[in-house]
C-alpha cells in the first residue's frame, strides 16, 4: 500500500509550523501542482519537506483551506484497523484517569490523534461526527475498530455539520452498525438524561459542560434558578438536584425542552420547574423585571467567522 501512497511536498520555507508539532498544513504551504490537485480529497499520502524527505503522512484534500491533517510522524506507517484501534484504547484509557469513560467525549478529533472525528459515547452507543473528507473515507475502518474495542450496540454518523462544506462533503445522519432506541441515557453526576443521538444538537449531548455543570451546581441551594438556552436542562436540573428551590428552562426547540422535562421527571423534581419555549433574547428582555438567585446563559456560538464578528458581539452583550 505505502509503496503506491501519492506524495505532496511543502513549499520551499514552510516546513517550521509543521516541526513545531502544529497537525495541520495549509493549502498554500504545498506545491499544489496538477498532479497534487487531481489526489481524490480524503487520501492519505506520504507528506514532504521541500527537500523530498519524508517528514508525515496525512489525509489530504487538494479543495480544502486545511489541505493536510497529520495521522503520524511516520510517513509510511499504515493506516489500518490496528493503527485506528491503538488511538482509540489510548484515548479510553486516558479519560478513564479523569472521568466515567462510559460516558465521555471518547475521540477529540487531532487532540486524539484523528484529525476530523469527533466521538461521543453513551456506554454501549457512540456517535461519530465526522467533519473531513479523510476522516469520511475511514468511516469503515473506524467502525469495525470500535466494534473490536468496546462493541458498542450501535454506532451513529452525524455527519451533518456545518464544517463538511469546506471539505465539500454532503450532509447526512445514519446508523453505521447495530440498532438503537432513543432516546438513549447519558449519566453524569449521579443524574439520568435523555438524549437524541439521531436528531439532537451536535452527537445530542455537550460533555465538554460536564466540569461547568458540576461548578453551577455547587453554588445552587436555595436558589432560584434561571437556564436560558437550556437545551437538555443539564444545567439547571443539576442546580435542582443540588438543592436548588426552583428552575425555569428557556430554549426555542420544543424537542430540547421536552427531554429537559423528561429528565426533570427521572429526577423527580418537574414540581420545581418551569419550561418556556421562546426565542431566548426576547424571553430575557421580557423578564427583564423578573430577578433570580442564579442565571445560567450557555448560547450557541454567535461567531463562527471573520465576517460573524460584529452581529456575534451584539448578540452576547444582550
Amino acid at each position: 500500500m505505502n509503496g503506491t501512497r501519492p506524495s505532496v511536498r511543502l513549499r520551499r520555507g514552510h516546513g517550521a509550523r509543521l516541526k513545531r508539532g502544529h497537525p495541520w498544513v495549509y493549502s498554500n504551504e504545498i506545491e499544489m501542482d496538477a498532479e497534487a490537485k487531481a489526489i481524490p480529497a480524503g487520501t492519505v499520502v506520504r507528506l514532504l519537506a521541500s527537500s523530498g524527505v519524508p517528514v508525515a503522512c496525512a489525509t489530504f484534500n487538494p479543495h480544502s483551506l486545511i489541505a493536510a491533517r497529520l495521522l503520524s510522524r511516520n510517513a509510511d506507517a499504515e493506516i489500518d484497523a490496528a493503527f485506528l484501534q491503538a488511538r482509540l484504547k489510548a484515548a479510553l484509557q486516558l479519560r478513564a484517569r479523569f472521568c466515567d469513560n462510559a460516558y465521555c467525549r471518547l475521540i477529540h478529533a487531532e487532540a486524539d490523534g484523528l484529525p476530523g472525528l469527533a466521538v461521543d459515547r453513551y456506554r454501549d452507543v457512540v456517535v461519530c461526527q465526522v467533519n473531513t473528507a479523510g476522516m469520511e473515507r475511514l468511516i469503515p475502518v473506524m467502525t469495525g475498530a470500535l466494534g473490536e474495542l468496546i462493541a458498542p450496540s450501535a454506532v451513529v454518523l452525524r455527519a451533518d455539520s456545518r464544517v463538511r462544506e469546506h471539505e465539500g462533503l454532503s450532509s447526512y445522519v445514519s446508523i453505521a452498525a447495530g440498532a438503537i432506541e432513543v432516546p438513549v441515557e447519558v449519566h453524569e453526576g449521579g443524574l439520568r438524561f435523555p438524549v437524541d443521538p439521531l436528531a439532537g444538537q451536535k452527537t445530542g449531548w455537550f460533555y465538554d459542560q460536564r466540569d461547568n455543570r458540576a461548578f453551577v451546581s455547587a453554588m445552587a441551594e436555595g436558589c432560584s434558578v434561571l437556564d436560558v438556552f437550556c437545551h437538555c436542562g443539564g444545567f439547571g436540573l443539576a442546580a435542582l438536584a443540588a438543592g436548588a428551590r426552583s428552575a425555569v428552562f428557556v430554549d426555542n426547540s420544543q424537542a430540547g425542552l421536552d427531554q429537559a422535562a423528561r429528565a426533570a421527571d427521572w429526577q423527580g423534581v418537574v414540581d420545581k420547574c418551569t419550561f418556556i419555549r421562546a426565542e431566548v433574547l426576547a424571553e430575557m428582555a421580557r423578564q427583564a423585571g423578573e430577578t433570580f438567585d442564579l442565571v445560567i446563559a450557555d448560547p450557541p456560538a454567535f461567531v463562527t467567522s471573520r465576517k460573524s464578528l460584529k452581529p456575534g458581539l451584539k448578540g452576547f452583550e444582550k
